[in-house]
């Protein structure tokens, strides 16, 4: 799934949520959680990124390399400007501009709080 992700950065969002829905199912598999825990906590406790993030982070790597690169027609290819919102094109560059899904909101957020308490003790 993650080698091509610049391929699922154009799908539709219920496209892109089950291919969330088979990555849960393999970790889940793979680490045998309780039936009651919760995805973003098994996110949060073996450190993995959500499809979405893992897509945003490549794409985001993508595209400032090839900002710098020696072929004019490369960089200017990724150097667009992206659309207004309403506009009906879908580049890559758009997946840029998405806000998260709720499994990878839930999960920076659980982060962030794991974050502040260790900063207290």
């Amino acid at each position: 799934m993650t080698y091509a992700c610049p391929v699922f950065a154009l799908r539709a969002p219920t496209a892109l949520q089950d291919l969330q829905i088979i990555q849960n199912k393999s970790y889940r598999k793979a680490t045998g959680p309780q039936w009651y825990g919760k995805n973003s906590v098994l996110h949060r406790d073996l450190e993995l990124h959500t499809l979405f993030k893992y897509m945003k982070d490549a794409s985001e790597h993508f595209f400032s390399i090839e900002i710098d690169h020696p072929n004019p027609l490369i960089s200017a290819a990724a150097s667009h400007e992206s659309p207004p919102a309403n506009h009906f094109l879908i580049r890559p560059r758009n997946a840029l501009l998405d806000p998260p899904d709720d499994l990878t909101a839930k999960v920076e957020e659980s982060n962030k709080t794991l974050e502040n308490l260790m900063e207290e003790k």
